[in-house]
């Protein structure tokens, strides 16, 4: 068993685990308990009265989060037909084949997110079990399949995020770094708060988040009333 520090064990007795904290309680404490030597991510879990197996439970989307996420996102575009507007609109890398052949045979993932124009999907087949564990596969759903790439590539920039609900219900995201103010925070957390209410299934029964929790890089979990 990993033995804890001094640190560790100080931070955690911070936070009472029995309690749920407002969210202004919630993000002070966060902030409070980020020790890293570095800018901590702030973290968001949402524990759903969801069944992931039924279609019409499968929750996925993406939002941009107004005070942004802290984080310079690399933009993979693959196209053939939007080539100089993926330029223009600042894709870190723009290619075709070319590019999917890289990432097969090289191993290469040196960017964050991957757009691509709708031609490219039935190339980007051949490389789906790759991506797919790593969350970059493209998603109309989550607007990364497009001819609008300088729309994607502008929303990424700005702080664009995506969701998805595991197999037990749960989503994780982030909501900024630990050096963000109070309130860029809360306007982070009330905006994803809101999309999660947005997308409720109607075929759910009772309450539908069961816990939300925000901590930060190697920080305790924190309890958050939404009511």
């Amino acid at each position: 068993m990993a033995k804890i520090s001094k640190r560790m064990k100080n931070v955690k007795g911070l936070v009472d685990k029995q309690k749920v904290y407002t969210l202004d309680e919630a993000i002070k404490l966060a902030k409070e308990t980020s020790t890293t030597k570095f800018d901590s991510t702030v973290e968001l879990s949402f524990n759903l009265n969801i069944d992931p197996r039924k279609a019409d439970q499968q929750i996925r989307g993406a939002l941009v989060l107004p005070a942004g996420t802290g984080k310079t996102q690399k933009v993979l575009v693959l196209t053939n037909t939007k080539v100089k507007e993926a330029q223009d609109a600042g894709a870190d890398f723009v290619g075709g084949e070319e590019l999917i052949t890289k990432i097969q045979k090289e191993n290469w993932f040196e960017f964050d997110v991957i757009v691509a124009t709708p031609e490219m999907m039935a190339k980007l087949g051949a490389i789906g079990k790759v991506l797919g564990p790593k969350g970059l596969m493209p998603n109309p759903k989550t607007g990364t399949v497009t001819m609008d790439v300088a729309k994607a590539i502008d929303e990424i920039k700005k702080g664009k995020i995506e969701f998805r609900a595991d197999k037990e219900g749960n989503i994780h995201t982030i909501i900024g770094k630990a050096s963000f103010t109070a309130e860029q925070l809360k306007e982070n957390f009330t905006t994803i708060l809101n999309e999660m209410r947005r997308v409720k299934p109607q075929t759910v029964k009772g309450d539908y988040i069961i816990n939300t929790t925000i901590s930060t890089t190697m920080g305790p979990g924190i309890k958050v009333e939404i009511n």
